[in-house]
């Protein structure tokens, strides 16, 4: 059945295309529907279910969970806002920055002091080797 596509006016265009998306979704769903089932009886079979082959992300199997980062700055002004150096910086520690006389180390929280980073080694220089002579011609 080929339809005409030229004989047709604009608003049969615009239903032709309405009708034909709306086919297209009912036909998606139907292919996901038969795809989830042939999984379904496939885990089945196997003993297994999708949590075991697909594990969630922070679902029960997580491992690592996210422990609170204890603070490392406090504001000066309001001892109740602090905070942990992590992430962007908040307006309260930006405003006091731009004090004078004030600097981050001012507002670090005791006990949390900066650990100095580790001593650097020496770099060994590179030993180049002169290129072997060739051996003279007679």
């Amino acid at each position: 059945m080929a339809i005409n596509l030229d004989s047709l006016s604009p608003a049969e265009l615009q239903a032709l295309i309405r009708n034909a998306e709306a086919q297209m979704e009912s036909a998606r769903k139907n292919k996901a529907q038969e795809v989830r089932t042939r999984i379904d009886a496939l885990l089945k079979s196997a003993g297994l279910s999708i949590d075991e082959v697909y594990p969630r992300r922070g679902g029960k199997g997580s491992k690592a969970s996210k422990a609170a980062v204890a603070p490392k700055y406090r504001n000066p002004e309001n001892a109740a806002q602090t905070w942990s150096g992590r992430g962007k910086r908040p307006l309260w520690f930006s405003a006091a920055l731009k004090k004078k006389g004030v600097t981050a180390e001012s507002m670090l929280i005791a006990g949390s002091a900066p650990k100095a980073p580790p001593a650097r080694k020496a770099a060994k220089k590179a030993v180049r080797k002169a290129p072997a002579k060739k051996a003279a011609k007679k």
